[in-house]
């Protein structure tokens, strides 16, 4: 299953398919007792695919098979025991691919020409993706970050691993030489060859950046003063060789006092935007200005979820289920406004008060 999603794979999965390109979205739960349904949920709305498949006097016998199989394949991928609080499932003629999200979805399948993305979008913001780059003279591993966890990303030629004869960095730290290590020309290079790697990595995928490695090792990087220049580096040796648990438990003080600092700066920018007169706030309003590419800000509560239908000229509450319910509407407007080019962030649930959820700053 896939969990983090970059611009490039984002584009991809947005690219026109040939009909039908389905999405089966499904909510999952992480604990018991709530996961004991999940998965007979999961198999109901896969079925609920296949009808409408059955039933679209678009969708030719064979483009019918095999979509249906491909949606079967998905279902074969999916580790309920390692889902998280939603679940996504792609599925077009010859592909498919099963995505777990750190965020609620509602359920619902989707046939079109093109891949249901916003749910995705939402999740991944609310995640506030980082990356780590941990350091050692043989190795530099890269960490993909995510709100509760990080795991090893393959990508962009990480891990790199560096092999020398007689190499043995545990034994030179032991006798107080790994210091000079780091000041060997073969090392400088290994190190400059990571950052220069990161460096192609950080422009297809801009994030917060931690580097964590002993103190001579950070400070060589200090020295290249290339992608790294602007990390918050960590001293801790060991990580580039480590567990994703280890790793995660070091970076996640200064992830949580990064998040503080986060909620404490949008709580200023609304207050000022209240006084420059700036400030949107209400489901219907946020949906107008972001449709119009007007927000500049947009600050979520973690867990705000609210149900409209579309009123005519306005949006207006609904009851889940109810014909012409969006569900999602949360999600899409956080999209709307990645795609206009505003900053999101997601705060607290609480952190808005009387804001009911969501609030904005406007450009204009």
């Amino acid at each position: 299953m896939e969990h983090a999603l970059s611009p490039a794979t984002l584009s991809e999965l947005r690219r026109p398919r040939p009909y039908p390109a389905v999405s089966v979205l499904t909510p999952t739960h992480r604990r018991e007792p709530e996961n004991t349904q999940d998965r007979v949920r999961l198999r109901n709305v896969v079925a609920e695919a296949k009808k409408q498949l059955e039933t679209d006097p678009a969708v030719s016998r064979e483009r019918r098979a095999d979509v249906a199989d491909q949606l079967d394949l998905a279902l074969a991928e999916v580790d309920l025991a390692h889902t998280e609080d939603g679940l996504v499932i792609y599925a077009a003629p010859g592909e498919h691919q099963v995505w777990s999200l750190a965020r609620a979805v509602p359920e619902r399948v989707v046939l079109s020409d093109t891949f249901l993305t916003r749910n995705l979008v939402s999740a991944q913001a609310a995640e506030r993706p980082f990356w780590v780059l941990s350091v050692s003279p043989d190795r530099v591993t890269l960490w993909n970050g995510g709100a509760d966890r990080v795991t090893e990303e393959h990508a962009g030629g990480f891990p790199l691993v560096r092999s020398q004869p007689n190499f043995d960095a545990e034994r030179m730290e032991r006798i107080g030489d790994l210091p000079s290590t780091f000041r060997d020309e073969d090392t400088r290079h290994f190190l400059r060859e990571a950052d220069t790697a990161l460096g192609r990595l950080l422009r297809d995928d801009p994030r917060p950046l931690y580097v964590t490695g002993e103190q001579a090792a950070l400070s060589l990087l200090d020295e290249l003063g290339g992608a790294t220049r602007d990390a918050v580096h960590l001293p801790h040796g060991g990580l580039s060789h480590g567990t994703p648990d280890a790793v995660w438990q070091a970076v996640r003080p200064l992830h949580d006092a990064e998040a503080r600092r986060n909620t404490a700066a949008v709580a200023r920018e609304l207050d000022s935007a209240r006084g420059h007169k700036t400030f949107a706030a209400g489901v219907d309003e946020l949906w107008q200005s972001a449709r119009e590419g007007r927000i500049r800000l947009l600050a979520v509560e973690e867990n705000y979820r609210i149900t409209v239908r579309d009123g005519g000229d306005h949006l207006v509450p609904a009851v889940s289920g109810d014909l012409d319910a969006r569900e999602d509407i949360v999600d899409e407007i956080v999209e709307q406004c990645l795609e206009t080019g505003a900053e999101v962030r997601f705060v607290p649930d609480g952190a808005l008060g009387d804001a009911d959820g969501m609030a904005g700053v406007l450009r204009y």
